[in-house]
C-alpha cells in the first residue's frame, strides 16, 4: 500500500536521485542552466539574425538529458536500450556553424552534470564558461583583418562555370573559397556561393565588372556579413 506520494516517484536502482522532490530540483537547476546558455549564445552571437528555436532548442536539451541521467541512473540495461532508442532519432536539418555544435555540447554538459547530482559543479562549469565565452566575445579573439564577405554569382545552365571566374577572383580578392552551388529560378541558372576577402575598398567594384563581362551580365552580389547567407 503506498503510504505517501514520494512512494509513487522512489527509484531505488536509480543513482541519488529517489524522491519527486528531488527530481524536480534537478528539472529546475538544469533548466536555469540551460537558460543561462542559451542567453550566452544569443548575447555573443555574431550574425545579424540568431534562430530562436535554436536558442529554446538549446534549454530543452539540457533538460532532456538530465532526466535521461536520471533515468539511466546505474542500470547497465537501462543504459543500452535507451542507447538503442536514441539512435533511431534522425534530424532533418544540419548544423553549419561549428560554434552552434560547440554549444550543444556545453548543454549537454550541463545536463549531465545536473543529472548526476553534481549541481555545485555544474553551476561552477557553466558560469565560469559563459563567462570566458562573453571574454572572448568582447575580446573579438580571433578576428582577422578586414570582414568576410559573401560572394554570389548567377550563371546560365548552359555555361561551364568550373573554373570560370577562378583568375578573376585571384587578382582582386586575398583569400576566396567555393561553399555551394545550387540550381535556381526553376533549374534555370546557377548560384555559386564564395566567401571572399577582398584586397582593397575599390576591387570589390572591379571585381564584380568583370565577372558580369563573363556571366552574361547577370546578378552578381556581394553581402557585407556572412551570416545573412543563411537569412
Amino acid at each position: 500500500m503506498i503510504q505517501s506520494i514520494n512512494d509513487i516517484f522512489m527509484f531505488n536502482e536509480i543513482g541519488t536521485i529517489t524522491t519527486m522532490r528531488e527530481v524536480i530540483i534537478t528539472i529546475f537547476i538544469s533548466f536555469i542552466l540551460s537558460v543561462m546558455i542559451s542567453y550566452t549564445y544569443i548575447k555573443t552571437y555574431k550574425g545579424k539574425f540568431y534562430s530562436q528555436t535554436f536558442a529554446h532548442t538549446l534549454i530543452i536539451v539540457g533538460v532532456v538529458i538530465a532526466i535521461v541521467i536520471v533515468a539511466i541512473g546505474s542500470n547497465i540495461a537501462r543504459a543500452f536500450s535507451l542507447a538503442g532508442a536514441l539512435s533511431i532519432i534522425r534530424f532533418r536539418s544540419t548544423i553549419g556553424d561549428p560554434r552552434d555544435i560547440a554549444f550543444i555540447f556545453f548543454v549537454l554538459g550541463a545536463g549531465l552534470a545536473s543529472g548526476a547530482g553534481l549541481f555545485l559543479p555544474a553551476f561552477v562549469f557553466v558560469i565560469l564558461l559563459c563567462g570566458l565565452i562573453f571574454l572572448l566575445h568582447y575580446m573579438d579573439f580571433g578576428a582577422r583583418d578586414g570582414k568576410q564577405k559573401i560572394l554570389k554569382i548567377m550563371v546560365p545552365e548552359n555555361l561551364n562555370f568550373e573554373g570560370l571566374f577562378d583568375d578573376i577572383l585571384e587578382e582582386h580578392l586575398e583569400e576566396y573559397s567555393l561553399m555551394s552551388i545550387r540550381t535556381t529560378s526553376l533549374g534555370t541558372m546557377f548560384e555559386l556561393v564564395y566567401s571572399i576577402r577582398s584586397k582593397g575598398i575599390n576591387e570589390e567594384k572591379n571585381l564584380m565588372d568583370e565577372i558580369r563581362s563573363r556571366n552574361g551580365n547577370l546578378n552578381v552580389t556581394v553581402l557585407l556579413d556572412e551570416q545573412l547567407m543563411n537569412n
